[in-house]
């Protein structure tokens, strides 16, 4: 309203202030009076046009204001993100490096024990019946970790830990055959095998021992017990780590 009273004040001001105003007496005042109230009237549409102009001006500020506020606030959010995101790969990848040392250092410190041994490493062997029926394998295969010992016969557990054993024998119709797996001189599996017509005979088995670091596992005849190998591998003995615990 101020800015339309301003306004016309202004153009009336200017309407009235007419040189010669009182000097024309040969003017229709009727009819100068009709066409200053229709110029006022088009004055008036034109000061309505300018303040809806305004109007629309400052709604569209407006507008253009609460969308600059969105933006900003908009942007701030899309920044927090970003920053969380940053934070959240920075944890992320302090993690998967954890995870690949730890996973380095366990297989750097869990210990590699393993072997693998046949009874011959020349020729043929027959072994037993015998007094002393501890089986010695003197072909080694592998030995990782040195826990068997190929002059005894005896694998040393060098940590406590789950081992799994496996062994395999084979002998002639002669004599009871097979052998006896032992755990610090106490039986814990074996095979066996009578005497019997057929010409040969066969078997295998395995366990898992839990040991102590120190405890001590070997293979033993049966009493009046024969086994046979050569360099075929037919009896056999092996034995590795599984976890430590």
């Amino acid at each position: 309203m101020e800015f339309r009273t301003l306004l016309l004040s202004t153009l009336l001001g200017l309407l009235f202030v007419e040189p010669g105003f009182g000097q024309r007496g040969d003017m229709n005042t009727g009819q100068w009076l009709k066409d200053k109230e229709e110029l006022i009237k088009n004055l008036e549409d034109r000061v309505k046009y300018a303040e809806g102009c305004q109007n629309d001006v400052e709604a569209l500020e407006a507008r253009l204001n609460a969308t600059v506020d969105e933006l900003m606030r908009q942007k701030a959010e899309v920044d927090r993100l970003s920053s969380e995101n940053e934070g959240l790969q920075t944890r992320l990848d302090a993690t998967e490096e954890a995870i690949s040392k730890l996973n380095q250092s366990s297989a750097k410190s869990a210990p590699q024990i393993a072997f693998s041994v046949s009874l011959a490493n020349t020729g043929e062997i027959y072994r037993g019946p015998c007094t002393d029926k501890a089986l010695i394998f003197k072909r080694v295969f592998s030995n990782t970790g040195d826990g068997y010992d190929q002059n005894t016969g005896i694998f040393t557990a060098p940590v406590n830990g789950l081992y799994y054993f496996s062994f395999s024998t084979y002998g002639y119709n002669t004599h009871a055959m097979g052998a006896i797996l032992m755990k610090n001189s106490i039986l814990q599996v074996s095979t066996y095998d009578s005497p019997t017509v057929d010409g040969s005979d066969s078997s295998s088995n395995f366990v898992v021992l839990q040991l102590a670091a120190g405890d001590k596992v070997h293979m033993e005849l049966w009493d009046n017990g024969r086994v046979f190998d050569n360099l075929n591998g037919h009896t056999t003995f092996s034995g590795f780590l599984v976890f430590p615990v």
